[in-house]
């Protein structure tokens, strides 16, 4: 090895790659991303459906790339805190942020939004949709979404919906609905999709925007699907026509799950990261896995997945202001 390669390498361990500035090297010459252990944060508790795509792709990554991936849970105030955290970070790719819709929402939600998300954090893939499904208590005498307005119309505020909280992802479906419907309904707010579905179940709501995962593992029998709250039918409910087939065109919401880094990566790493998590999404078995978490995957571009997060703020921002729930 010459002076000038063990000085190369020497100093590519200083921030920013001095060494290999001031020696005229490609940055080449330094070892190649990631070359350390690489953190990534859910800003969930641990357990749920985000936190585990968030481990499964550690894993994965951890074994394509030959470096350890490791997910931390820094969960509170709706993912806030753990997005925040991330923000405050290096852009150099060994802090990552895999979170919910529920970032693009904490902006809609606020008067003072917590963060710019355009320009605090660089969007890597949007990984895959945990769909919502519009259900009922079967009390309820309706089969489809024609039925449930109807019924609605002629019983004003007798319905309630249910929502895993104010200001959640259902909780503005379940005002857009009222919205363009004309219906009124009256919210039952819980602590989480789970203990929301649990109120239906039990009679307390009528109505619920739920996470189909959440359903198939707390009351599948025990509630009635009226129509798939998504751009398209899912896999998980294939016979589920869709809000827009059920002649609300447009109408989707869900609970979406994608990587994000602080603003400022450098694209190769962007492009890197992106296209190594589509490989891994390609492989049968991370296929199968997905499907039973209960995900349909999206797989986006980065510039799709700014699309994505422009447009959720851009149209439930109007929804959260005119319902009153922008704190």
């Amino acid at each position: 090895m010459t002076k000038t390669w063990r000085l190369a390498l020497t100093l590519c361990a200083l921030p920013g790659l001095v060494g290999a500035a001031l020696l005229g090297e490609s940055t080449s010459a330094c070892a190649e991303y990631p070359d350390r252990p690489v953190h990534i944060i859910a800003p969930v508790g641990a357990g749920g459906g985000v936190d585990v795509m968030a481990r499964l792709l550690a894993q994965a990554l951890s074994e394509r790339l030959h470096q350890s991936f490791i997910v931390e849970n820094k969960p509170g105030a709706a993912g806030i805190i753990g997005t925040k955290y991330v923000i405050a970070t290096p852009a150099d790719g060994y802090t990552l942020l895999y979170a919910p819709s529920s970032i693009a929402l904490s902006v809609v939600v606020h008067k003072k939004a917590p963060y710019n998300i355009d320009k605090d954090l660089t969007p890597i893939i949007n990984v895959g949709i945990s769909p919502y499904a519009l259900v009922v208590n079967p009390s309820v005498p309706v089969h489809n979404l024609k039925e449930l307005i109807a019924y609605a119309k002629a019983h004003p505020g007798k319905l309630n919906y249910s929502s895993p909280g104010v200001g959640s992802a259902a909780h503005l479906a379940g005002e857009m609905l009222k919205t363009e419907a004309g219906i009124q309904m009256v919210h039952v707010p819980n602590k989480g999709m789970g203990g929301a579905v649990l109120d239906l179940i039990s009679g307390q709501a009528q109505v619920l925007f739920a996470s189909v995962p959440a359903l198939k593992t707390q009351g599948p029998d025990r509630v009635r699907p009226i129509a798939m709250a998504e751009k398209k039918r899912s896999a998980l409910l294939p016979d589920l026509p869709t809000m827009s087939e059920s002649g609300m065109p447009g109408f989707a919401v869900a609970n979406w799950s994608g990587l994000l880094a602080p603003a400022g990566l450098d694209p190769k790493i962007v492009k890197k990261l992106h296209d190594e998590i589509v490989a891994v999404l390609a492989t049968p078995e991370m296929k199968e896995k997905v499907k039973t978490l209960g995900y349909d995957l999206i797989e986006s571009t980065p510039k799709e997945f700014s699309e994505d997060l422009d447009a959720d703020i851009k149209r439930w921002g109007p929804v959260a202001e005119s319902a009153g729930i922008v704190k």
